[in-house]
């Protein structure tokens, strides 16, 4: 929805004037830091971006395959991607027993669609189609650049939060015209404040692709079921991801068991995944008779 793409635009326009406001405050008006921390956050983030398939197949343990292999998920993908108006993607499978599935790649013609085993063998058609409709969505909307943009923001200013501090510390106290306590204060805020967004654009992205893909196929049921059964088989089948790779999987494998019906949640906050249970609600309100 319009909504969903207006509020990213909105969180990284923000995390934009966030940086720069931080380099004004922690460089004491000078450039310095600010072109030290993007530099350095282009470097990292930039190259983590553009081998993010590898990487991530890797970090799986993923491995591509040919139609040969899995006839049917093939099939399946390649029906959905030429809907989508999608070049065909990678496809690939993890040995892992947890259901599960993500979307990586620097742009739809680098592209790669991975489900688990777990996923496959857990979950009905249908539910997999939804699925992976999910996934070639977050491929069409480009989400692995949004994310790596706002990655990239996030560790320029830690980066020049670290370099405040470091300051202060070894010779800062010489500048007259800096205030320690506020300094240190934004040093240890802005990262924070800088993570908070970044969360809040990943879980905006993961709507936007819940959306997409119940338009893809024509009703949010099958995805709405599938995330219900993903919530509780997750918990059962723990997964070995690095903190890192998490956020591309579209339910957090490292998510602890919370209730659905708990109230206001801090760790909410520095989720990269919206609330499972708010996903469905708003996937069944888009159909709310569910397809037999």
């Amino acid at each position: 929805m319009f909504t969903n793409t207006l509020k990213t635009g909105v969180l990284l326009a923000g995390m934009g004037g966030l940086i720069v406001a931080v380099a004004g405050i922690l460089g004491g008006g000078s450039s310095a830091s600010l072109t030290i921390g993007v530099v350095l956050a282009l470097v990292m983030v930039g190259g983590s971006y553009w081998f993010s398939d590898k990487l991530a197949l890797k970090a799986g343990g993923a491995r591509p395959i040919t139609r040969e292999q899995a006839p049917e998920f093939y099939d399946m993908i390649a029906r959905l991607a030429e809907r989508a108006d999608l070049p065909m993607p990678t496809v690939a499978i993890a040995d892992n027993p947890q259901p599960n599935a993500f979307a990586t790649g620097r742009n739809p013609n680098h592209a790669v669609v991975c489900a688990t085993q777990g996923l496959l063998s857990s979950l009905s058609r249908d539910e997999v189609e939804g699925v992976m409709a999910h996934e070639l969505m977050h491929v069409k909307h480009r989400d692995i650049l949004i994310g790596s943009v706002a990655a990239a923001i996030a560790t320029a200013i830690s980066y020049m939060a670290q370099m405040a501090m470091f300051s202060q510390m070894f010779g800062g106290r010489d500048r007259r015209d800096s205030n320690p306590v506020a300094m240190l204060a934004v040093a240890i805020l802005a990262p924070v404040a800088a993570t908070l967004i970044q969360m809040a654009v990943s879980r905006s992205r993961e709507y936007e692709a819940d959306r997409g893909a119940a338009e893809l196929i024509g009703t949010g049921e099958p995805l709405a079921s599938a995330l219900e059964k993903i919530e509780v088989l997750a918990k059962q089948r723990p997964m070995a991801v690095q903190p890192a790779q998490a956020s591309m999987y579209i339910h957090n494998p490292l998510a602890e068991a919370r209730s659905s019906q708990g109230g206001p949640n801090m760790s909410k906050m520095f989720s990269t995944h919206p609330p499972t249970a708010e996903r469905i609600r708003r996937l069944r309100e888009m159909n709310p008779s569910p397809i037999v």
